[in-house]
């Protein structure tokens, strides 16, 4: 197999040759064939998030592909399955799979099947124990979902991460009711997939905020009523004169650009406001507002994953996406070869794309 390795933050990513180890018996084997390039990589390579992926790690948690072997144990899934892996566990046995939140599953990741440098038995990390800039990756049996196969793989790997994100936040975290009013900041590849949650469930208006007006476009797109360039006005300001002075019922920060699009995103709700923090902010990036903000009631609540159950949710966003009622083709603005990786962050670095795709096969 080959992947695309950083060896550390801010240099370009590698591509080497590894070997696989033989799969466990509750592990499987896949032969990807699909991987979003994900602003959470993006983050690893920038060196925003140093607690957890520290280089040098094979990037990559946004993925699909083709099922090649399974251990004796494996139940669920099978040789020539197509699959979308999912980033988080879902043991089932955990308080948190229990209660219906698997996407908060305290089981770690499974470190187990590291590639191998050929010809050594020194180990590769993996980012999230995927490390979907490869080809090929083991992993166990929980993280494997199964889809149909009529999906096309580069829009099925988006759904490993950014779409179930942007739309669970919207459908699952923040419950977005229909007829009620929605402000999403950033319309990147998480944000335009909150922006078509909200529009999916019936919101009216949906406010995209960027600094950049192709961004801006392409939230209209997915959805958007109405768009602020925040580079340009307080998005505060308008939102609140597009909503008769009260703010919206819905905000979702979709940046991690702590902390003036987080204090936006509160100022701007109205009274009893529901405020969905989506973006995951570099390492240790404090928030500073004053408490008398959340005095009318407003609710704050962080969203991980679009609080997905990955079983439950990825067919439910297929069927979604099959029905015409979900857009994932318009998602994939460019298609790039694994050996294309770096290509495809300057293209995110520039907002040029919607999502970057690697064609692993």
């Amino acid at each position: 197999m080959k992947a695309a390795v950083l060896y550390e933050a801010n240099t370009p990513l590698v591509i080497e040759q590894f070997d696989l180890p033989d799969i466990k018996d509750d592990q499987v084997r896949v032969r990807l064939m699909a991987s979003g390039v994900c602003h959470s990589d993006w983050h690893i390579v920038k060196g925003e998030w140093v607690d957890i992926n520290r280089p040098p790690v094979i990037l990559g948690h946004e993925g699909a592909g083709l099922v090649e072997e399974v251990g004796s144990a494996v139940q669920g899934v099978k040789a020539g399955d197509h699959v979308v892996l999912s980033w988080t566990r879902n043991c089932g046995l955990c308080e948190m799979c229990q209660v219906g939140y698997s996407n908060l599953c305290e089981e770690p990741w499974d470190h187990r099947g590291q590639p191998l440098f050929v010809d050594s038995d020194r180990p590769m990390k993996r980012m999230n124990a995927l490390g979907t800039f490869s080809t090929e990756t083991i992993v166990p049996q929980d993280v494997a979902i199964p889809i149909d196969r009529e999906i096309p793989f580069a829009q099925a790997a988006l759904v490993g991460c950014g779409v179930m994100t942007g739309v669970g936040a919207a459908l699952n975290t923040g419950n977005v009711q229909a007829g009620k009013s929605a402000a999403v900041f950033g319309c990147g590849g998480v944000g335009l997939n909150v922006i078509q949650g909200a529009a999916i469930a019936g919101a009216e208006p949906i406010i995209a905020v960027d600094i950049l007006d192709n961004k801006l476009e392409m939230g209209k797109v997915f959805g958007a009523t109405h768009t602020v360039n925040s580079a340009h006005v307080d998005p505060v300001a308008a939102i609140k004169e597009l909503t008769d002075g009260k703010g919206v019922h819905y905000a979702f920060e979709a940046i991690g650009l702590a902390p003036e699009p987080y204090k936006q995103a509160i100022l701007c709700t109205r009274r009893r406001g529901v405020i969905v923090l989506v973006g995951h902010a570099p390492d240790n990036t404090p928030l500073d507002f004053d408490a008398k903000i959340l005095a009318l009631e407003k609710m704050v609540i962080g969203s991980l994953y679009g609080s997905c159950r990955p079983r439950l949710d990825f067919p439910r966003i297929f069927s979604l996406y099959k029905a015409g009622k979900l857009k994932l083709d318009e998602l994939v603005t460019r298609v790039y070869p694994l050996e294309g990786v770096n290509e495809a962050f300057d293209a995110m670095a520039k907002g040029e794309v919607a999502r970057s795709v690697l064609d692993l096969t």
